[in-house]
């Protein structure tokens, strides 16, 4: 078993298992919310295990997934590198975009402290419950999800629709949800 970054937990080398066993832990921790947010951009058009099953390999090609190093990667030059890797999901868009995510995330960092504290200002830095809805009922957007995916474009983020970002969300413990059982 290997470490995960900065955190002291215990990761399986399954990328879906890691995935899972992080999936809605809350977390200040901007290489784990890269990390998760860059699984979200791969899973667009995809199941999540899809994406998230490639976790490993996203680490080994983007420099372990270290937004400082990846900002660095040249669009065309890396891009290419790296979608024409056998392991990788070879979309273009979702590898620049990864790309141009490190870049924002610096940027946000200069500016907030860390990625982390810009996140959890939208929810005054408590897990934000969403209402309590059944099963059938459960979405795969928010409005706190719509006004983050807002910024996040406007801060020069890509891939970070309001579908991807409240899952985002989700993901690194920002929103949680409340099951009503049936």
């Amino acid at each position: 078993m290997a470490i995960g970054p900065n955190d002291g937990h215990e990761w399986m080398t399954n990328g879906t298992q890691e995935y899972h066993a992080y999936f809605g832990t809350p977390t200040h921790d901007d290489h784990v919310l890269y990390e998760l947010l860059t699984v979200g951009v791969f899973q667009v058009g995809l199941s999540w295990q899809a994406a998230a099953s490639k976790l490993p390999v996203y680490r080994r090609l983007f420099a372990g997934l270290n937004p400082q190093v990846v900002a660095g990667f040249e669009d065309e030059l890396d891009g290419e590198r790296i979608a024409r890797d056998t392991d990788m999901i070879s979309n273009g868009r979702k590898i620049r975009a990864t790309i141009q995510n490190a870049r924002a995330i610096i940027q946000v960092q200069r500016e907030f402290g860390s990625f982390a504290d810009y996140l959890w200002a939208f929810v005054n830095g408590t897990p934000y419950l969403l209402p309590a809805v059944t099963r059938d009922e459960l979405t795969n957007q928010s409005p706190i999800g719509k006004a983050v995916a807002k910024d996040l474009k406007h801060r020069g983020f890509s891939f970070v629709g309001p579908v991807v970002t409240h899952m985002f969300l989700l993901a690194a413990g920002i929103l949680r949800e409340q099951v009503l059982d049936d």
